[in-house]
């Protein structure tokens, strides 16, 4: 597959996508919105990975290239390309698809279990457990979008993912983190972490690391676009 990911700021990278990637031998190519390069031409590609980010979906004015990123995902969907969105990118998917984004209740950061949607989920991704663990970083939830399936859901996200037909996904959870990914998020987003009922401490989301496990499941979900 040639693969286009679209990757926001320098410190939020693919992780284990990577590894997935270059061990399948697919084609990836790395895009940042904020340069003056344009975004490519979406004919060239057969998926879209779309990263995570500090910004917010409605923060046009700040960000003034998330229209054009936007209308890029609605074509990469109406043309029934594949496409996978992480934290920012399942938020972009789902303002794409209708659903409302907007802040949260309260601030996830840390790991904290997700569990699997009963509701037909299984025959999508058998080989995924019924609850397992998930790395989040997010200050934004999202609606469920019109004609989408609940995939995954914690005790404090409702939506922690969702997937559209049988080609669009979005996670609202990290499971492509690496050590370094979560090196480099406590590094640059260290203004996030306050004391909040759901922000764990540094030492604490050290405590609770299982990225071979996360790992492990985000390889399964990769696998699962090779193969439709």
């Amino acid at each position: 597959m040639k693969i286009l990911i679209i990757q926001h700021v320098s410190f939020e990278g693919p992780g284990s996508i990577s590894k997935w990637a270059d061990k399948k031998e697919h084609e990836t190519t790395f895009v940042t919105p904020d340069s003056e390069d344009p975004f490519p031409d979406e004919a060239n590609y057969d998926m879209l990975i779309v990263l995570g980010g500090p910004m917010n979906i409605y923060e046009e004015k700040k960000y003034p290239w998330l229209p054009e990123e936007k209308d890029l995902i609605r074509r990469f969907i109406a043309e029934e390309k594949k496409v996978l969105g992480i934290c920012l990118g399942a938020q972009l998917l789902a303002d794409v698809l209708g659903a409302e984004v907007y802040p949260a209740d309260n601030k996830e950061i840390g790991w904290f279990p997700i569990k699997k949607d009963q509701s037909g989920f299984a025959d999508i991704f058998p080989e995924l457990p019924d609850e397992s663990p998930a790395f989040h970083w997010h200050g934004d939830t999202f609606d469920l979008p019109e004609g989408a399936q609940r995939i995954y859901s914690s005790d404090i996200t409702l939506n922690q993912g969702f997937i559209f037909g049988d080609r669009v996904v979005g996670l609202q959870f990290h499971w492509e983190v690496t050590p370094e990914s979560v090196d480099n998020l406590l590094k640059y987003s260290s203004g996030d972490l306050d004391d909040s009922t759901y922000v764990q401490k540094p030492e604490k989301m050290k405590e609770l690391a299982a990225y071979k496990e996360a790992n492990r499941y985000m390889e399964k979900v990769l696998d699962y676009f090779e193969k439709i």
